[in-house]
């Protein structure tokens, strides 16, 4: 079943890039997927994801990010290459909500065969205005071979830029 964000939001796939129903490319925790056919290598496709949750403990961005570690090492070993925080006029689409990009790299197996993936991930925290204890996290995650990067970077750094939450939402920046 595929999973839902905790809020609404609103983004632009650039050029190039399709949506994919995530139960059928094998992400059926996630609530959106975006594939890049043109960059196809050895099998794999270049992605963008969007999952998200509710948390309510005090957990901060930097310790949430952590949390994807632990969780990627059960398919193969994992280096973190950088962490920093994000709200800045870099990523205008996201200056109002504060949160972390963290960009590792992970090795691990693609039908049976070792593959090394690169990824960059982004937790954005949205507070819920009925409830401020609580906060929405989304995380944005691209995920790519190393030699595809060049190709895709700058498309999801566009994306990035695209998102926003949807006016009718219940939460908004903290």
């Amino acid at each position: 079943m595929t999973a839902t964000l905790p809020v609404k939001i609103t983004f632009s796939l650039p050029d190039g890039w399709q949506a994919a129903p995530p139960n059928e490319v094998g992400a059926p925790n996630v609530a959106f997927v975006a594939l890049h056919p043109a960059s196809i290598d050895g099998g794999f496709t270049a992605n963008i994801t969007i999952s998200g949750g509710m948390r309510n403990d005090a957990t901060t961005m930097s310790q949430i990010a952590d949390e994807s570690v632990p969780r990627l090492e059960q398919g193969g070993p994992v280096r973190v290459l950088k962490k920093a925080e994000i709200g800045t006029p870099d990523l205008p689409g996201l200056t109002d909500a504060p949160g972390i990009v963290q960009n590792l790299v992970l090795s691990t197996t693609l039908r049976g065969e070792p593959i090394e993936l690169c990824q960059s991930q982004v937790y954005l925290g949205m507070e819920d205005v009925r409830n401020p204890a609580q906060r929405a996290v989304i995380e944005i995650v691209l995920t790519a071979k190393q030699n595809q990067l060049d190709e895709v970077i700058g498309d999801y750094k566009e994306f990035l830029r695209t998102v926003r939450p949807a006016d009718e939402s219940p939460a908004r920046a903290e």
